[in-house]
């Protein structure tokens, strides 16, 4: 993710040969779909959605995701059944399964053992980078 004000882009996940993530827990992949603010490939909502969807994991999914995932697999796709497709989706979530995400010091961390938000790894944003990125996806100020 990059803001107009950082000196470089943050990574927050990485899906090729080695697995990183999650790196957006359910409110922030929703955020980052909606916030519709140039940068990136599309500033469709449906498109942002599908494509951070590898970034995410989440144990704590809200009651309306199959429904929003579901909404963008059908302007999207042509899977036939998207509320099957997408409860599978949110029930498997990726190469790294659901992770619990909590409040850390200034930013939400998470428990994922190849997360660079897990504060625990030895590969963890540094703090401040961190606190950046969670307050940038929090103010949805970030493309």
């Amino acid at each position: 993710m990059h803001h107009p004000d950082w000196d470089e882009a943050g990574l927050l996940a990485a899906d090729e040969g080695h697995f990183m993530g999650p790196g957006l827990s359910w409110p922030e992949l929703v955020g980052a779909a909606d916030n519709a603010l140039p940068g990136g490939s599309t500033s469709d909502p449906h498109a942002r959605l599908l494509l951070l969807l590898p970034a995410f994991g989440d144990e704590d999914v809200p009651g309306d995701a199959v429904g929003r995932l579901a909404g963008a697999l059908r302007a999207l796709t042509a899977v036939a059944e998207a509320e099957t497709a997408a409860a599978a989706l949110l029930e498997g979530q990726g190469a790294t399964g659901p992770v619990r995400w909590t409040d850390g010091p200034g930013h939400a961390v998470n428990n994922g053992t190849y997360s660079y938000r897990n504060p625990a790894n030895h590969f963890a944003l540094p703090p401040e980078r961190a606190a950046r990125v969670a307050a940038a996806l929090r103010t949805g100020s970030a493309a």
